[in-house]
């Protein structure tokens, strides 16, 4: 597991929100090289989270599994 996911995750089970993804989800993995992740926490702090290459896939992947 990449360390990008491992800390998503771990915000994620102490109730922190994904508050944007860049690029959007929506968007095409064609040519995705950096993904951007910003999340809100319940103590008020925001986190940000960068993926690169095959990393930021994977992070975009994580999402979307997230949301079904």
């Amino acid at each position: 597991m990449y360390a990008s996911i491992a800390k998503l995750q771990e915000l994620l089970d102490v109730n922190c929100r994904i508050e944007k993804v860049h690029p959007a989800i929506l968007a095409s993995d064609a040519e995705i090289n950096i993904v951007i992740v910003s999340l809100a926490c319940p103590d008020g702090k925001t986190h940000t989270i960068k993926a690169y290459r095959e990393e930021a896939l994977a992070v975009r992947e994580f999402i979307r599994l997230l949301k079904k």
